[in-house]
């Protein structure tokens, strides 16, 4: 699945929970789908926590 795949998934899913559950559901669907997208890239290896923190 590609980017743009992806993007509209997630976008779509953020529509239905504003749709159906109100601003806190949309809320709460954004927040875990960012934590998701961040463990995801931890994961694949695309983002490397430990050397942005050695920089500070």
């Amino acid at each position: 699945m590609n980017t743009a795949t992806t993007g509209l998934a997630a976008g779509m899913a953020l529509g239905f929970a504003g749709y159906f559950g109100g601003f806190w559901a949309f809320l709460l669907v954004l927040v875990l789908g960012a934590a998701g997208l961040v463990v995801g890239l931890v994961v694949q290896g695309d983002l490397d926590l430990w050397t942005r923190r050695q920089h500070r």
